[in-house]
């Protein structure tokens, strides 16, 4: 298992950052390799809730089920996801004083065995984990902070 975190302060209010990042179907506006999200329940999300992500790179596509195992509105949340990845991935979002947030996340992962496993692999070591978990909290944090800046 490899273990990855990125942090970042948010210039609005956890409320606002957890609107953002605790909906599954924003998650192709942060990875460009995740191209459709199913499953996500109408309600919203809670503990046992579960979805599934299709993703694509380098020709090939495959699937990946996500199920909820801890939520706490607007402060955490643990997934564990199945697929051609397996990992945990936490999330926190702390107030940061004068209406900005601390996000962070940590993600523990493995990829399964085969040629599709190995590419997968491959193409994380040579872009490097810790650069794509970067990226994607950076994506996460700008859609917070132009949303919660379009808010009257």
């Amino acid at each position: 298992m490899t273990v990855v975190e990125a942090s970042v302060v948010v210039e609005a209010p956890p409320e606002d950052v957890w609107d953002v990042v605790a909906d599954p179907r924003n998650l192709p506006r942060w990875d460009r390799h995740i191209i459709r999200v199913d499953g996500v329940p109408q309600a919203g999300l809670r503990k046992g809730s579960e979805y599934s992500t299709e993703l694509r790179f380098m020709g090939a596509r495959a699937h990946s089920t996500v199920k909820i195992v801890e939520l706490r509105k607007s402060e955490y949340a643990k997934i564990r996801i199945h697929g051609l990845l397996d990992a945990e991935v936490e999330t926190w979002i702390q107030p940061f004083g004068d209406g900005r947030s601390r996000l962070r996340h940590r993600v523990d992962y493995r990829f399964k065995g085969g040629p599709l496993g190995e590419l997968a692999a491959g193409a994380v070591r040579v872009l490097g984990a810790q650069a794509i978990l970067k990226r994607g909290v950076l994506a996460q944090k700008r859609q917070a902070e132009e949303e919660a800046s379009s808010r009257p």
